[in-house]
């Protein structure tokens, strides 16, 4: 059996991982877009780096962009197979894949006029809705924990990663010509222990090789009961002391819902201050609803919460803006209110005209809640840069900026040995490191092998290894 890495190795986007068995069955981990890479970006996504034609299936993780965002694009250059998921992942990928769509429709819009400027020939999007259209045709759910078999020599099992709603840990049981079982395991990306919304990372069967992310190989998250502080502390000083706008950048999948629910239990506890809050994203509002349709994948104290708040996404002071009239009206309002909008890296959406508007007043404040890749334009807000570009126009950063790290949906360090402590490290042959940047890779390296781990692999991007 052979691996290939095709992406999310020197960078933490564009998840895509080639297994081929002796037989030449091709499974193709993940499929994702690679975000926050500059000029670069668009180049990486429409190099697939592989045959679609060739791939017998694909395995798709979670429904994060970065996991599942070039599908159509596999599927527009002759992929016929399967696309297997968990169903909640079948809910939440087709509404991100459209949204994704529209922005690619969009962008090359606004790059084709440019283009027409210059006298260049205008180019084609990555794809458009009706190669999603086509795309989820390919798509087979298949439940957590049940043996699903691909073909005569493998066999899949999701068991539950607890990063975002229908995430999974991939686990295979792969047949060599002799018969002997190869068990190999992706790890997709780790959710943390004790998260606000959804279930623990289970454990997973025991594996001789495993792929494994890194995101947050590196650090520590913040303790959540410290991060409810500091948010409360955060729109106390934005909101009522200045009287400016509170900025939050956050995923549409996973961030949102998890800022909302704090907001709402703050609401409930009569701590949060009488101001209004947006969450302007019609993707976000549609993903709120799925949420809500799937209460059986929340954790036991969400449950036991909805049992006094039907609805731990909702508010009196709370609103969800789907029109764009209404989003451009609150860059007009003078009023203190706190605005969640996607995306989370700042470098698409709603989010930057919030931010154009808002960034250089010292009343506001930008709150960063996630990760964000070195080139995007929420790294160099993290990181402090006093001027940024937002729509090709320069602007100086005088509003706050704030960092909670605690809200990631990605496990820290700490908890990614946990996660991995299921395990027998003995039995473990090779343990392979992607979905991180460089730092964070060779750091969890080094820890890994404090505890025990032997054959620690860092793959570069078109790498291959024989599994045996």
């Amino acid at each position: 059996m052979k691996i290939k890495f095709l992406g999310a190795t020197e960078t933490v986007t564009g998840s895509k991982h080639l297994v081929t068995t002796e037989k030449g069955f091709a499974i193709l981990l993940d499929c994702g877009l690679y975000q926050g890479m500059g000029k670069e970006t668009d180049t990486l996504n429409r190099n697939l780096d592989l045959t679609p034609s060739e791939i017998d299936v694909v395995i798709l993780s979670h429904a994060h962009i970065d996991h599942s965002g070039n599908l159509p694009l596999l599927v527009k250059e002759g992929f016929l197979g399967s696309i297997y998921c968990t169903p909640p992942t079948l809910e939440v990928v087709e509404v991100l894949l459209y949204d994704s769509a529209k922005i690619h429709e969009s962008d090359i819009k606004y790059v084709n006029k440019k283009r027409e400027q210059r006298g260049e020939a205008p180019i084609v999007p990555l794809y458009t809705t009706k190669d999603v259209d086509r795309c989820m045709k390919h798509f087979k759910t298949v439940p957590y924990h049940a043996d699903y078999v691909l073909n005569e020599d493998a066999t899949l099992t999701f068991t539950d990663a607890g990063h975002i709603l229908g995430s999974a840990v991939v686990n295979l049981k792969i047949k060599d010509i002799s018969d002997k079982i190869i068990n190999l395991t992706f790890t997709g990306d780790v959710g943390k222990y004790n998260d606000m919304l959804l279930k623990n990372p289970e454990p997973f069967p025991q594996a001789d090789y495993i792929i494994c992310e890194s995101t947050y190989g590196d650090r520590l998250h913040e303790v959540d009961s410290d991060a409810e502080l500091h948010l409360l502390n955060v729109v106390k000083d934005t909101c009522v002391e200045r009287k400016g706008k509170l900025i939050i950048p956050a995923f549409s999948l996973g961030r949102t819902q998890e800022i909302v629910f704090i907001l709402d239990k703050l609401k409930n506890k009569g701590l949060l201050p009488n101001i209004k809050v947006y969450v302007d994203s019609p993707l976000s509002t549609n993903v709120t609803d799925i949420m809500r349709e799937n209460v059986v994948c929340f954790n036991e104290k969400l449950q036991e919460y909805i049992k006094t708040d039907p609805d731990p996404f909702g508010f009196s002071n709370l609103k969800y803006i789907r029109e764009k009239e209404e989003s451009m009206a609150l860059n007009t309002s003078k009023e203190p209110c706190i605005i969640i909008s996607a995306s989370g890296m700042m470098d698409a959406g709603r989010i930057k005209h919030h931010l154009r508007n808002n960034i250089s007043d010292s009343k506001n404040t930008i709150l960063v809640v996630g990760y964000c890749t070195p080139n995007s334009l929420g790294r160099h807000i993290r990181d402090g840069q006093k001027v940024v570009k937002i729509f090709g126009e320069e602007y100086e950063v005088n509003a706050k900026i704030e960092v909670i790290d605690s809200y990631s949906a990605h496990a820290d360090y700490s908890e990614l040995l946990r996660f991995l402590s299921c395990q027998d490290k003995t039995k473990i042959k090779k343990l392979f490191l992607v979905h991180g940047d460089i730092d964070a890779k060779i750091s969890f390296k080094e820890k890994l092998y404090v505890e025990g781990y032997k054959d620690i692999i860092i793959p570069n991007k078109r790498e291959s290894f024989h599994l045996d």
